[in-house]
């Protein structure tokens, strides 16, 4: 079993315990800014933003039952968090969020060439989804070498497929 994962700079991923609870729980709220754009109570919208993340971890849960979580620390500090699932053929990324101070220094780029590293080690390809409401994020795995395979009303399915140049 994976327990930690060192990666430059000081970051590592290491399994989330029932300690990170509250910060997991805190960190997803922090991310949800959309839900603050309606027009409601601040009480009704931090009940839907907490209503919002029990159903994806349930869903989660349902779909990929054997995905890892991992938080993300630089230098023992609980940045963020990861959801990997290693499945069959290919490893699908299915979150990846840090931190409202974390955000935008790098550390995303450094877990995801981490990540890369990982899977050319096994062959596989490693998936993700990008939503369409964040054009910077996309940018960004496009410039990990990420390319679009699929696309819906909400997202864009990307795929990253390791060569062998990779490895060197």
């Amino acid at each position: 079993m994976i327990n930690k994962f060192n990666l430059p700079d000081g970051l590592s991923l290491r399994l989330a315990q029932s300690s990170d609870n509250v910060f997991l729980e805190s960190l997803y709220h922090s991310t949800r800014d959309d839900l603050r754009l309606i027009d409601a109570e601040d009480d009704f919208i931090e009940d839907l933003i907490t209503k919002q993340h029990n159903i994806q971890t349930q869903g989660n849960a349902t779909h990929y039952p054997n995905a890892y979580h991992f938080v993300v620390e630089k230098l023992g500090d609980r940045i963020g968090r990861v959801i990997i699932d290693f499945g069959h053929n290919e490893i699908k990324i299915l979150g990846i969020a840090f931190i409202t101070v974390a955000r935008g220094k790098g550390y995303g780029s450094g877990v995801l060439q981490g990540l890369q590293q990982a899977a050319a080690k096994t062959g596989a390809p490693l998936v993700l989804e990008a939503m369409h409401n964040n054009p910077k994020v996309k940018l960004l795995y496009t410039k990990l070498g990420f390319v679009v395979e699929q696309t819906n009303a909400i997202a864009d399915r990307m795929v990253w497929y390791p060569t062998a140049d990779y490895l060197r």
